[in-house]
């Protein structure tokens, strides 16, 4: 059972990104407030659920949370600054949007980047510790998700609505044959060549 709170009496968001780790796309992230008491069985790194149960728990966080918010960078911003900037800005305007100002922040990761004035604590692999934070990677990842399976509509060939923008080898091969999209990653390495091993 992932933990309620690191520090009781507190109102604790947890935050988390999804996509940082792609060619092509925004990076997403996600904010959330769960009740003190909050207890879900189900709630885990969203790594570590199944597709049909991250929507069908987004589906239940969304009605039980205090407050959520999503939020992304593009790509532009993404190849404007860098990839871990970018992702920081997103928890950043995620927190913002919150109806309901947290007074400390759970933060995926070992850094993170205030620009909300708000206290922070970061944990690695926080997403597996803390029921906000894995609640928070959940609508980060079923946001892009989403986002990657709707512009896979518009430029075909790339697969994304199975890699959602990751390095994989169809993905490669596609941008080998047809070249980049607006909404790939320019600062990332967006060509390898064929012989060379590929992530699945």
């Amino acid at each position: 059972m992932l933990a309620q709170y690191y520090i009781k009496g507190e109102i604790e968001a947890g935050c988390d990104e999804a996509g940082r780790g792609c060619l092509a796309g925004p990076v997403f992230a996600a904010a959330v407030i769960l009740p003190a008491d909050y207890r879900n069985e189900l709630l885990n790194d969203s790594k570590q659920l199944t597709e049909k149960q991250r929507y069908s728990l987004r589906s239940q966080i969304e009605s039980d949370a205090l407050a959520w918010a999503v939020a992304s960078v593009d790509n532009t911003g993404i190849d404007q600054s860098n990839i871990l900037k970018a992702s920081f800005h997103a928890m950043n305007l995620a927190v913002k949007q919150l109806k309901t100002k947290p007074s400390h922040l759970l933060i995926d990761g070992n850094r993170f980047y205030n620009e909300v004035d708000i206290p922070y604590t970061c944990f690695v692999k926080g997403d597996g510790r803390f029921l906000s934070i894995a609640a928070a990677s959940i609508l980060a990842k079923t946001y892009r998700d989403d986002y990657m399976v709707k512009v896979d509509e518009t430029y075909p060939g790339y697969d994304w609505k199975n890699n959602k923008g990751y390095p994989t080898k169809k993905h490669y091969e596609a941008i080998l044959k047809l070249g980049i999209t607006p909404l790939h990653r320019k600062s990332f390495t967006l060509y390898k060549q064929q012989e060379l091993s590929f992530e699945n």
